[in-house]
């Protein structure tokens, strides 16, 4: 009896720090990354994220140990840095042995260290070396980062200008986000000197993703020129696919806009049990020093809400769809153990043709 082919290996600074197979990072995207999909990606040797910003505390607890009876492999969870209520979630990572935390914005440096304390790795996303300095300096194990290609809230600096920039300015590991979903495209973050790429809108695009169907039938029909990058949502960049409620978005006037905005604040409040005062303070939190209309303060407060129409809801007419660059590009739904190996696959012979050149 033939024996099966060995998996292929890549051991980097990432494999090394958390104890994955494979150098690929699912990100914790919101409605997106739940026990389902974060377990899958765990088993095919990849590090899953879950995404905790949407969750109530109890619903986060409930999910760490959903994928942890899926999984024994490592996994981590994103968190908000910001909310009021970080330091609880970190506690439920440390009392439920989770690998990594994820944060979306810079921890302080005391919940770096609180954690780091516990054994758990930390690993901020950061759009900027600056960014990437100052968290490593407060003792982060090591960085996403992501480039202008990347889905959801973006920057303007595309990742091969961003990621040889950062690599050069920290000594820990670097992840590269953005842009990314093939092998071709980890053995040239590995040349820039990246330890391993993180992938949103490729995971997403996965049989294991719970995303309603008709919504990946959108991403699938998506040409690279239908992704745009916009403000109108929350006032912010925010790269999506470019759909009519989009396109009313940014043609809406300041009235019709904050009608809107507060409609749908008040569908989010109900969901997350927040305040009124705790919604616009979670808002201004989010403008991170831009000038946003009241609109656009409350829209920024409930950008989960738009989300969840499309990704749970399967209302791609009421929702925003985000999306990386590369969604222009996927072409079909894959498991993930499939584009896990597919891509590990990919990476080798990539690898090899290389050591071929002359």
């Amino acid at each position: 009896m033939t024996a099966a082919p060995a998996e292929p290996r890549i051991g980097t600074a990432l494999t090394r720090l958390v104890g994955v197979r494979h150098p690929i990072v699912q990100t914790g995207m919101g409605w997106v990354a739940g026990p389902r999909l974060v377990s899958a990606t765990a088993n095919a040797g990849a590090l899953g994220i879950l995404a905790s910003a949407t969750m109530t505390t109890a619903e986060l607890r409930g999910a760490v140990r959903e994928v942890t009876s899926r999984t024994g492999e490592p996994f981590g969870v994103n968190l908000r840095a910001d909310a009021a209520d970080a330091r609880e979630r970190v506690r439920i990572i440390i009392e439920e042995g989770v690998r990594v935390a994820s944060f979306a914005l810079a921890p302080s440096r005391e919940l770096i260290a609180e954690l780091k304390d516990a054994g758990v790795v930390v690993i901020p996303s950061i759009g900027a070396r600056r960014h990437a300095e100052k968290v490593a300096a407060w003792g982060a194990d090591a960085v996403i980062v992501q480039g202008g290609e990347g889905g959801g809230h973006t920057g303007e600096v595309a990742t091969t200008v961003l990621l040889p920039q950062v690599v050069d300015a920290v000594d820990i590991p670097v992840i590269a986000a953005g842009g990314f979903h093939d092998g071709r495209g980890l053995v040239a973050a590995l040349a820039y000197g990246a330890a391993g790429v993180a992938m949103g809108t490729r995971f997403l695009l996965t049989s294991d993703s719970t995303v309603p169907d008709a919504v990946k039938a959108k991403y699938l029909e998506a040409t690279v020129k239908d992704i745009t990058v916009t403000t109108a949502v929350d006032g912010l960049p925010h790269r999506m696919l470019r759909t009519e409620l989009v396109r009313s978005l940014e043609g809406a006037g300041r009235a019709r806009a904050l009608a809107r905005a507060v409609r749908r604040a008040s569908g989010f409040r109900r969901i997350s049990g927040l305040s009124w005062p705790q919604l616009v303070r979670d808002g201004l939190a989010m403008k991170h020093g831009k000038e946003l209309t009241w609109s656009q303060t409350l829209l920024a407060a409930n950008t989960p809400m738009l989300l969840r129409a499309s990704m749970v809801e399967g209302r791609t007419d009421l929702g925003v769809m985000a999306s990386g660059q590369v969604a222009g590009v996927i072409e079909d739904l894959p498991s993930c153990a499939e584009l896990v190996g597919r891509v590990m696959e990919e990476a080798a012979r990539t690898l090899g043709a290389l050591r071929n050149v002359r």
